[in-house]
């Protein structure tokens, strides 16, 4: 018994070293679309479509112009900001 019990033991060290040396190359990331990926997990009986943009309504974008400002004489504004720098003077 002891002796098929060490026979054993060196089996599996040997085991364990074989497998230390193995790596497991990494797997590679793989694009895969929706239709395909559930194709791949449910097998090729169910066919099941994933179009999910179908459902979706069309919405028409409504562009918004805002008017610009007139760009008027700047000297003007000079003068209104004036009036303003006057209130906070008087205050």
């Amino acid at each position: 018994k002891v002796g098929k019990a060490d026979k054993e033991i060196e089996d599996l060290k040997i085991k364990v070293v074989d497998l230390a040396g193995v790596k497991k190359p990494a797997l590679k990331k793989v694009r895969m679309s929706a239709d395909a990926m559930l194709k791949a997990l449910l097998g090729s009986k169910h066919t099941v479509n994933m179009d999910l943009r179908a459902n979706l309504k069309q919405v028409k974008k409504e562009v918004k112009e805002e008017p610009a400002e007139a760009v008027g004489d700047w000297r003007k504004n000079i003068e209104d900001k004036a009036d303003r720098k006057k209130m906070f003077e008087s205050a």
